[in-house]
């Protein structure tokens, strides 16, 4: 039995990652989870300088999901190097780095810093960021910003380079296509969707930023049609999440196109999921006789005439 998949030049052991910002720095996990038996740690999103993030409250819980508007609170990419990699470097796990910035140089300069770091397999960036050199607007939401952003980095960086694509887009396709003309070697997809929800006893929000993202399984099936849509559209890899939270979650959208998994807001419901999805995923095989995973990858049964 193969579960074995490479992302971008990456040979992973199996096909499930941590979703960004749902796995801290993977020590918080550490005590719950064999490190080495995932497939890759993707680390909270890391930029240039450390960030506080928004004020609280920052997490409501909704049915089926939850809102965070954390604000991509971190301790900076210097803190990680020297305070946070070592103890990951420990594992027998490829330590993925997120990053973003708020303009391009901020992106440019974080990829480069992150880049020299031993003991960092890739590279994941979040285009899912205001862009103070477009009036703020959002990097992942116009293919030509895209475009620019990741040519950018792509220039400053050997290492394999995944890009985080927004579902609070019109066509998801376009910007994935747009990432890899950039040079993307694979794409990640879905982020969370943009949401609220209202204390109708107070009428004020329940987050302090009035707006959040939500996450969980209401928003799976958002993800798995993005999958499949980008799968028919790219060349390169791509890593579906959203609301994955057991072994058939995680065939579902390999079903549709995505040859890995990142998990995410069900590490907060059961610290150990990730590794019971890896266990989900080798019965789904031993049930069914497949042999290698990645057999199974765009294996959705459809006809092109009934759409």
């Amino acid at each position: 039995m193969n579960l074995s998949v490479e992302i971008g030049g990456l040979r992973l052991k199996n096909p499930v990652l941590t979703a960004s910002g749902t796995f801290g720095y993977g020590e918080e996990y550490a005590e719950f989870v064999d490190l080495s038996a995932l497939g890759a740690i993707v680390t909270k999103g890391l930029s240039l300088t450390p960030r506080k993030g928004n004020p609280p409250p920052r997490i409501v819980e909704t049915p089926a999901g939850m809102l965070n508007a954390i604000g991509l609170q971190n301790i900076g990419v210097e803190r990680f190097i020297e305070e946070k990699l070592p103890f990951l470097k420990q594992f027998d796990v490829p330590v993925i780095a997120n990053f973003f910035g708020d303009s391009v140089d901020e992106f440019v300069g974080a990829a480069e810093r992150l880049s020299r770091a031993a003991g960092i397999a890739g590279l994941e960036m979040n285009i899912s960021c205001p862009n103070k050199q477009a009036g703020w607007l959002v990097f992942g939401t116009d293919p030509r910003v895209t475009f620019e952003v990741v040519s950018a980095v792509r220039k400053v960086t050997d290492l394999p380079l995944i890009v985080k694509l927004s579902p609070n887009v019109t066509d998801i396709a376009l910007m994935a296509r747009a990432a890899e003309d950039a040079g993307a070697d694979a794409v990640s997809l879905i982020n969370t969707v943009t949401g609220m929800a209202i204390d109708i006893k107070t009428r004020r929000p329940k987050l302090a930023n009035i707006t959040g993202g939500l996450s969980g399984p209401a928003i799976r099936p958002i993800g798995v049609r993005m999958v499949w849509e980008v799968f028919r559209a790219v060349g390169v890899p791509v890593i579906g999440s959203g609301g994955i939270m057991n072994g058939e979650d995680a065939i579902e959208y390999m079903l549709a196109g995505a040859s890995a998994v990142a998990v995410g807001t069900a590490n907060f419901v059961t610290p150990t999921a990730t590794t019971d999805i890896i266990a989900g995923i080798r019965d789904y095989m031993t049930a069914n006789g497949i042999r290698d995973i990645s057999s199974i990858k765009g294996g959705l049964l459809w006809q092109r005439e009934d759409l």
